[in-house]
């Protein structure tokens, strides 16, 4: 028994629009950044990197693969460019020297920074055009986002 009782179609109109709309939400961020910030934007990836070691400062490469959803290859040279722009830092375990921890500089927590606020300043202009039910809506819409992000990641 499926666990909704949502029609197959009504289930294709609603990804086929999910699959349309967060990527063109994603572009839009991605242009207001692009016009705003004084720097070279870090890349999806590498924003997602730097966001995760921000909250779990010492994580190791692995963990911050898995943690991100990335292979552990791809994490490695991520963060060997972000360590040569100056945004990471690897430090060596003290009992297994082949573990690095990796941390975030200053200046990696200044731009993370940055770019989360004109993020969510871009967001917010954006919602205080829209109506009290639509804001319900979003509120709502969140957790069940969220949800469907889980189950996409772990879906085979």
């Amino acid at each position: 028994m499926p666990p909704n009782s949502a029609s197959p179609q009504d289930i294709d109109r609603l990804a086929l629009g999910l699959a349309a709309c967060l990527p063109a939400l994603t572009r839009a961020f991605e242009r207001h950044v692009d016009r705003s910030y004084p720097h070279p934007k870090p890349s999806d990836a590498q924003l997602a990197l730097l966001r995760y070691v921000e909250t779990h400062g010492g994580t190791t490469v692995r963990e911050a693969a898995e943690a991100v959803r990335m292979k552990p290859n791809n994490v490695s040279a991520l963060v060997t460019q972000l360590t040569e722009q100056g945004l990471l830092e690897r430090r060596q375990d003290g009992a297994d020297k082949r573990i690095a921890h990796l941390h975030l500089t200053p200046a990696a927590r200044q731009r993370v920074g940055e770019v989360t606020r004109l993020m969510g300043d871009r967001a917010a202009q954006a919602l205080r055009t829209m109506t009290d039910g639509e804001l319900d809506a979003l509120g709502s819409a969140l957790g069940s986002l969220q949800a469907l992000g889980e189950r996409l990641h772990t879906a085979r």
